[in-house]
């Protein structure tokens, strides 16, 4: 993400909009949805890391452009949902915020799958299959 700033001049003066202040709206608009288990900070040596609430601004990407934003989102959704509707209504719910508290246009919202957060009933089920397949 860049440090560019979105300026807006009136007859009262100016309004200046930080790129993380827009990135920081779509990571909280992102996970509000539920079956969004949180922002990704990336792939590294294949280990998907999930930030927590304080960093929600690393997991998006912003471009802003003569007053339009294009966003890309880095999500990990849980594990049984169905992530084309989740997506489908992550997108409509981060252009929704950014647009009513900037007043800039959202020309797309981009949603990158970085993995899947399973829950703790999943784990242990799975475990228990594993050692069912080891006792064969």
């Amino acid at each position: 993400m860049t440090n560019h700033e979105t300026t807006e001049i009136s007859e009262y003066g100016s309004v200046r909009i930080a790129d993380e202040v827009v990135a920081t709206i779509a990571g909280l608009a992102a996970i509000e949805i539920p079956g969004v288990a949180g922002m990704s900070g990336g792939i590294a040596g294949d280990i998907t890391e999930m930030l927590g609430k304080k960093n929600l601004s690393k997991g998006v990407k912003v471009k802003i452009e003569e007053n339009e934003a294009f966003i890309d989102l880095y999500m990990i959704m849980d594990y049984g949902i169905k992530i084309h509707e989740v997506s489908r209504e992550t997108q409509e719910k981060v252009k929704m915020s950014i647009e009513n508290m900037t007043g800039l246009k959202v020309k797309f919202v981009n949603i990158h799958i970085q993995g899947v957060k399973f829950g703790e009933e999943q784990v242990i089920q799975e475990e228990r299959e594993e050692q069912e397949r080891e006792n064969f």
